[in-house]
């Protein structure tokens, strides 16, 4: 009796690529020469970062979505990150350490997730995306990033630091770099292994906050001019855009505009209806000057510039606890 042999074909899809241990040898880093170094530092192969304006770029692979974990000794007194989904080097994001918070495991920015958006820092305008970390000088610690689609979790010696529900960076994809002072070794990507991390956005606390304030009308960006004629009035010949709000009602003009050499200006209008006069509190967060006007009159003027004395609560950086005002509002017509 002759046995009959089936043949099966299985074609397995969507399966997560093999973890891989990246070399931390020259030939697989773009950098300059004398800022990097590769070595043997406590017993393992690793990279040193020498100077605070140290850079090393991976030679591949193009990272989307899965984890990335290394080790990392900082030293010295400044920030040193890690880059991800790297277009080029304006446009990436970044998970980074302040050293010199390093030993203090209370400190509340001693980490911080931030997108560059056209070569633009936006860490003072995320004032949200800062975490404690227990991490020292002197020895290794241990970093995770898990990155799926709009959302990343970090850990640091294992335990988490921060929860970004939504990367607000342009980028999905890219390479991965290093900057700073610091020593890197153990790097492993691991790429489509999200550990059931959702891509889909997580909530924005404000959504159902109906007290925002989300669509207005921008101006062209137009060079600052002196500070008495701004007082003056409000411009009347101005040819406008829309412009909708982000998430938590940040008016994120950077993401509009994009870099600028020098300082810039430009108007944002909205219309708000008032059943009766009457005087509305506004809680404003903004960066770095406001000049705010009502029916075409000024009403408040501020300064909030990081590292000065008038760096407004907290320090300096955008969010609805940098001010408060009154506006005086007049009854809306009854043709409205």
């Amino acid at each position: 009796m002759k046995r009959k042999i089936t043949w099966v074909a299985l074609l397995f899809t969507g399966m997560q690529a093999m973890a891989q241990q990246i070399p931390l040898k020259a030939g697989k880093w773009e950098f300059i020469p004398g800022k990097v170094q590769f070595l043997t530092h406590r017993d393992v192969p690793a990279m040193q970062l020498t100077a605070p304006d140290s850079h090393a770029l991976l030679k591949g692979p193009d990272f989307a979505d899965g984890t990335i974990e290394y080790d990392i000794e900082p030293f010295g007194d400044n920030f040193t990150a890690i880059y991800f989904r790297r277009a080029d080097a304006r446009e990436k994001e970044c998970f980074y350490f302040r050293t010199p918070f390093a030993g203090n495991a209370y400190a509340p920015q001693g980490v911080q997730y931030v997108p560059y958006i056209d070569e633009v820092n936006l860490w003072d305008m995320l004032y949200h995306f800062q975490g404690n970390a227990s991490f020292d000088k002197g020895r290794w610690n241990h970093v995770k990033l898990v990155i799926s689609g709009r959302q990343m979790r970090a850990y640091v010696n294992h335990q988490p630091v921060l929860q970004v529900p939504y990367l607000e960076g342009n980028t999905s994809r890219g390479g991965i770099a290093f900057d700073g002072q610091a020593y890197i070794a153990n790097l492993v990507i691991k790429p489509g292994e999200t550990e059931g991390l959702s891509p889909v956005p997580g909530n924005d606390p404000t959504f159902n906050d109906p007290r925002y304030l989300r669509k207005w009308l921008v101006s062209k960006p137009d060079s600052l001019p002196h500070e008495l004629d701004m007082l003056r009035d409000f411009p009347k010949q101005i040819s406008w855009d829309s412009i909708a709000a982000e998430r938590r009602g940040l008016i994120n003009l950077t993401r509009q505009f994009g870099k600028s050499s020098t300082r810039r200006i430009v108007w944002l209008k909205t219309t708000i209806q008032a059943q009766a006069a009457v005087m509305k509190k506004i809680h404003l967060g903004f960066s770095d000057d406001v000049w705010v006007y009502l029916n075409g009159q000024p009403v408040y003027l501020d300064k909030n510039t990081f590292g000065t004395p008038l760096a407004k609560v907290p320090a300096g950086r955008c969010t609805t606890d940098n001010t408060s005002f009154y506006l005086p509002l007049k009854q809306a017509p009854t043709s409205w």
